[in-house]
């Protein structure tokens, strides 16, 4: 299933089979209503109004097995704190795999959910994110206020 959802002034499209949620992406485009809400659309809903800290939906990660490292650390990163590239390489026990970890953060197929949001330099500064650095300093701020 397919699905696009209101989230602060953008929209959400995700996708996601009987296994779980395989996609989570950022559009301007409200392109495939969803006639039910469903958990999936729950969850993010609750999340985008400060009620939700974790998400209980089952997730579909394919990458590479040093891309599923990533996205596991990622998920360890508890809501409102943030992580730098530098403690991902190292808690998946690649200290120096620092771009390679930026670049798994970068292709991070389900974003928000598998927080790459909360992964800042190791000097505190905020850099890239898929859905727009704006977006990455919108999900911090509502991190850190709920």
């Amino acid at each position: 299933m397919r699905f696009t959802m209101p989230f602060f002034d953008r929209f959400l499209e995700v996708v996601e089979d009987e296994k779980g949620i395989s996609r989570l992406s950022f559009t301007d485009v409200n392109d495939a209503p969803l006639s039910e809400m469903n958990l999936t659309m729950l969850e993010l809903t609750e999340y985008a109004k400060g009620k939700r800290k974790t998400f209980t939906r089952p997730l579909v990660l394919e990458g590479t097995r040093f891309q599923k490292a990533v996205w596991g650390a990622l998920l360890a990163i508890p809501y409102g704190e943030t992580r730098s590239y530098q403690q991902i390489a190292e808690a998946i026990q690649s200290p120096k795999a620092l771009r390679a970890v930026g670049q798994a953060c970068h292709v991070n197929p389900i974003g928000i959910i598998v927080p790459c949001h909360r992964v800042i330099g190791k000097n505190g500064k905020l850099t890239g994110y898929a859905g727009g650095l704006d977006y990455k300093v919108l999900l911090l701020k509502h991190e850190k206020m709920g």
